[in-house]
């Protein structure tokens, strides 16, 4: 698969504070790519690095062969986390004058956004001004901004804050159809449920740095062990001396009893005490969701040195 982007190196100091320490990622043509990682983590500082907000103290920033502050600005889309419209214009307006910043063919524009404004729920709103539609209205406008001049790179922060479900399946429809168009997409959210049910591969830094990078299908064999949540009424002592368990929660009924790494799934199961009380079990892998508050909280659910898909 073609590279679209390729970030290497960077380093970002603010006065003393050193917030990007060696972030190396690329962003393949046709993927959707993760970039996670809790609040003060980096990603923010980042993307503006990407886009040429700010420049990086060290590291080096590769789109299509160009560095720098060559660029081209008119290949890429971005949704930023903090959506700024003008409030008292129209929304054809407002989306004609981004996709001519963009040096983007007006009347293809116009085309693209009444198609966009049909296929969002929005038709008949083009006159309409911003400040007169809803948040969710508003930030499918804003999406519609970040790919009406058919970017060949798309950076999306948050895109589905304020969305309820049913706009939600429509920007996960749109983004899948994006990447399989060839748009390079380079996604940053918090709803990791969502992410783990769209994207193909994650970088997640931690502390301005890397922690995991790879494939979800790889983050997934690497890092997430296998847990087993058991309902029935058992007692901790019990459960704790099943073999291949490396820790145990218990709430109520419910026991979770997280597995050492490379268990057998079927093996473990078949060697379960006869004794134990059993209403319920499931046996998966732990979420990214729990990978995610792991490395957030430092819970270290996951031995040293398996970070690093």
């Amino acid at each position: 698969m073609d590279v679209m982007l390729t970030v290497e190196g960077l380093e970002k100091s603010f006065k003393d504070k050193k917030v990007l320490k060696n972030i190396s990622f690329e962003v393949r043509k046709g993927e959707i790519m993760a970039i996670l990682g809790p609040n003060g983590a980096g990603k923010s500082t980042t993307i503006r690095n990407i886009m040429g907000i700010m420049y990086p103290d060290k590291g080096t920033i590769t789109f299509h062969h160009y560095n720098g502050k060559g660029i081209p600005r008119n290949k890429i889309g971005f949704l930023p986390e903090e959506r700024g419209l003008y409030k008292n214009v129209n929304v054809m307006d407002i989306l004609l004058y981004l996709a001519d910043l963009k040096d983007y063919p007006l009347d293809k524009a116009r085309e693209r956004a009444l198609m966009y404004l049909k296929k969002f729920d929005l038709e008949g709103k083009d006159k309409v001004s911003i400040e007169e539609l809803s948040k969710g209205m508003g930030q499918k406008v804003q999406f519609i901004a970040s790919i009406l001049h058919e970017p060949e790179f798309l950076i999306l922060d948050e895109p589905f804050s304020g969305l309820d479900p049913v706009s939600q399946e429509m920007f996960k429809e749109e983004i899948r159809n994006l990447a399989n168009n060839g748009t390079a997409i380079l996604l940053s959210s918090h709803q990791m449920n969502l992410v783990e049910e769209m994207c193909d591969r994650l970088f997640m830094m931690q502390q301005g740095q890397k922690v995991i990078y790879g494939s979800l299908d790889e983050v997934k064999r690497k890092y997430a062990n296998f847990k087993c949540t058991i309902h029935g009424k058992n007692d901790a002592a019990r459960l704790e001396r099943i073999d291949q368990v490396r820790r145990i929660e218990q709430q109520g009924d419910a026991s979770v009893l997280y597995l050492e790494k490379d268990v057998e799934p079927l093996s473990w199961i078949k060697q379960l005490p006869d004794d134990l009380v059993i209403e319920e079990l499931k046996l998966n892998r732990i979420s990214l969701h729990e990978i995610f508050i792991d490395i957030a909280t430092n819970k270290n659910l996951m031995k040293e040195g398996e970070l690093n898909a």
